[in-house]
């Protein structure tokens, strides 16, 4: 391959409580968090190991919420490798002003959080009109915003999708969704629905690569659909580590043998020119 591998959804915590406590969203620590917390001076030796040249690491949500001083600090300490996606209370009066502050310390993407491990219930916030002074301040700063969010959730992400037209969306995880019934994958029907907008993409983790192996389901009959609909420059690839089990080399090469049946300009797009796309700082 003769491009450079880009990660767009590491997360890194440290055992450090006093410097950096926890404060998750929900109340409750994800379990991974907990059993396999990763520094980001083991991230960069694990990023070595893989041959991933740079990262955009992710909040950790269900370890520190909205304080985002750990990803910070990764970012400062290793600019050429890292750039930084934090969280903010999107309903919060301030957020605007907590985006700008963020975004003025060398963060360079937003995540809100809205259903996940320790959030099992769908949150009904995201197209809450509060939301919107929020939204306004990354369209006028041009940042991407990653959600998380369940199938549940999928009405509101076409209604901010519609309003915020020149805001980039990345899709976490694709939503999780669900395989095994194989082509024409009905059950991941809500997925292909956002192809509509051109301002969506999709963050392609380990447990898409995972599910596509289950059932009826295949790597290259559900991968080929997902590029028919949204093109390799609108997919990037995120390890998801180490909130996923494995190394992060373990993830990479599995990933990359899912995807080793498209031609190498669709695996460059997805591991790494996507990437330099949404968060211009990791280009080199």
């Amino acid at each position: 391959m003769t491009f450079n591998v880009i990660d767009i959804h590491p997360h890194v915590i440290t055992t450090d409580l006093e410097t950096f406590p926890r404060s998750p969203l929900g109340g409750h620590q994800s379990t991974w968090s907990k059993d396999r917390p990763v520094s980001f001076e083991q991230m960069i030796a694990a990023m070595d190991e893989a041959g991933i040249g740079k990262s955009a690491l992710v909040q950790a949500s269900t370890c520190y919420g909205h304080d985002n001083s750990y990803v910070l600090a990764a970012v400062k300490a290793h600019p050429a490798r890292f750039t930084g996606v934090f969280s903010v209370d999107a309903l919060a009066t301030d957020a605007p002003q907590r985006i700008r502050h963020w975004y003025d310390q060398g963060l360079t993407g937003l995540r809100l959080f809205t259903a996940g491990s320790t959030m099992t219930t769908q949150s009904r916030w995201l197209d809450d009109p509060q939301t919107f002074p929020a939204w306004e301040t990354v369209e006028a700063l041009g940042i991407p915003v990653c959600l998380q969010v369940r199938f549940p959730g999928l009405p509101m992400v076409h209604s901010m999708a519609a309003r915020f037209p020149k805001v980039r969306i990345i899709i976490d995880h694709l939503m999780k969704p669900e395989l095994d019934d194989g082509a024409p994958y009905a059950k991941a029907a809500p997925v292909f629905e956002l192809a509509k907008y051109p301002n969506v993409f999709l963050k392609l983790t380990s447990d898409t690569v995972r599910a596509s192996k289950q059932g009826k389901a295949s790597p290259q009959s559900f991968f080929t659909q997902l590029l028919q609909a949204f093109g390799a420059a609108r997919i990037a690839w995120g390890s998801n580590f180490p909130a996923s089990s494995g190394t992060l080399k373990e993830i990479l090469d599995e990933s990359r043998q899912a995807l080793s049946f498209l031609p190498e300009s669709d695996q460059a797009q997805i591991f790494c020119h996507t990437a330099r796309t949404l968060y211009p700082a990791l280009a080199d």
